[in-house]
């Protein structure tokens, strides 16, 4: 008997146990000696937002069945909203930013299923990629995810060489990987919203509405947002140029990150636009590890 006083969360699981169990009829018994599908689910829980997405596999080429995003405040409503319905992951991977409080919440949101929580952290060697950080597990694991998504994807087209990753978010990272993989050291800077913040914290008389990036602005808000922009574009470009003069040869860029799509218009190199690059990063990491 399910007791009425028992949190939801707690009682969900109990009845997703009891059906994959069996308990609630003798057919089911059957049903256990199948094999079950081997879906995936990966988490990216950044600064800002939560975002999944379910696969049917822990492949770089499986099928994506389903995924959504949720703000960070609101990730106590994911067992009762987007995950009620969602068919049971057989594997989770993760990577976190936002500390080990958000981390807790969001594992207290899986119990409504059989799996074990998995979180990347930072390692010497990963899925091929070499870490060259000094102290590499102190290297932030959403950039180690999206170097090993992107580096895989360039492999996957048959390019092996020299690249730079941008992650556009609340923070900016550029990082540069050489053509063997090698993660070579990167760079951090805040995003745009953090820019503005202080300089409107820090300057009388910059609390201005959100202007438009121009050539050559003509009023306060556009030269903010303007600098703010040209600074992002700004350092991609002096770490592509870093890297072509280290491996001697043209480096490729991707790009990913919720305001990334912003940056796309004010960029002087050439560049792609990956929406699920720390997904694909962890479908890699997934995969590799499985083959161990």
């Amino acid at each position: 008997m399910l007791r009425a006083d028992r949190p939801l969360v707690s009682r969900v699981r109990e009845i997703r146990m009891r059906f994959w169990k069996g308990a609630f009829a003798p057919g089911f018994i059957q049903f256990r000696n199948q094999r079950l599908p081997m879906t995936f689910l990966a988490i990216d829980v950044g600064n800002t937002r939560l975002k999944w997405a379910h696969y049917e596999a822990a492949h770089p080429a499986a099928r994506l069945l389903s995924q959504g995003a949720e703000f960070l405040e609101h990730i106590d409503r994911l067992a009762e909203g987007a995950w009620a319905d969602l068919p049971a992951p057989r594997r989770m991977l993760g990577c976190v930013v936002a500390g080990d409080a958000v981390k807790r919440r969001v594992e207290e949101q899986m119990e409504i299923w059989d799996v074990a929580p998995s979180w990347v952290v930072s390692s010497a060697t990963e899925a091929g990629l070499v870490n060259g950080y000094d102290h590499p597990t102190r290297l932030g694991s959403d950039r180690w995810v999206a170097m090993i998504g992107a580096r895989h994807r360039l492999l996957s087209r048959g390019e092996q060489r020299p690249l730079v990753v941008v992650m556009v978010g609340t923070a900016v990272t550029v990082e540069a990987l050489d053509a063997e993989g090698r993660f070579l050291g990167g760079l951090i800077l805040p995003g745009h919203g953090i820019m503005l913040r202080a300089l409107e914290s820090g300057t009388a008389g910059l609390r201005v509405p959100t202007g438009e990036v121009r050539e050559f602005p003509t009023n306060t808000s556009d030269a903010l947002t303007s600098g703010g922009t040209y600074a992002i574009a700004g350092a991609v470009e002096r770490m592509v140029q870093h890297l072509r003069r280290h491996c001697n040869a043209e480096p490729a860029c991707i790009m990913t990150g919720g305001a990334g799509w912003k940056m796309a218009p004010s960029m002087s190199v050439k560049f792609e636009l990956v929406d699920s690059l720390i997904f694909d990063g962890l479908l890699e990491i997934a995969h590799a590890r499985s083959k161990a």
